[in-house]
């Protein structure tokens, strides 16, 4: 059964690493529901529960909530709290908007396609650190 009960959200804040704590809440979570681990409806601790659990500041795990909320990773229901949202629909939304602002953009300032995807797959090397 996958509820709150049988699913445990997992973080290890490593302070070795030279990632900020709120990028480490944040990209474990955002790992975590991409994966499934923590599926569609699942409720997150507060972000004071959060934080008294890690050991941070609430504001570190705040910013890490809403930067994962502007990703579409997560919303919040108010009262009802804050839960892993449903995959793909406010993330896959808002890459196509920035993906068709950029289109756009690149075919003002006269660029062709292939530079224009030259640029786009320097950029995603660049953010994920990969060679291909």
């Amino acid at each position: 059964m996958r509820d709150n009960r049988r699913v445990t959200l997992k973080i290890d804040i490593d302070d070795g690493t030279g990632v900020a704590p709120y990028e480490q809440v944040r990209a474990q979570i955002s790992e975590q529901a991409r994966a499934g681990a923590l599926p569609v409806g699942y409720r997150l601790p507060t972000v004071r529960g959060l934080a008294g659990q890690l050991g941070l500041a609430a504001n570190t795990v705040a910013k890490a909530y809403r930067t994962l909320e502007a990703d579409g990773v997560i919303e919040t229901r108010g009262r009802n709290g804050t839960v892993v949202a449903a995959a793909g629909s406010a993330a896959d939304r808002t890459a196509a908007a920035e993906a068709r602002a950029y289109a756009e953009r690149v075919r003002r300032l006269g660029l062709s396609e292939a530079a224009a995807l030259d640029a786009v797959r320097d950029a995603l090397r660049a953010a994920y650190g990969g060679s291909g």
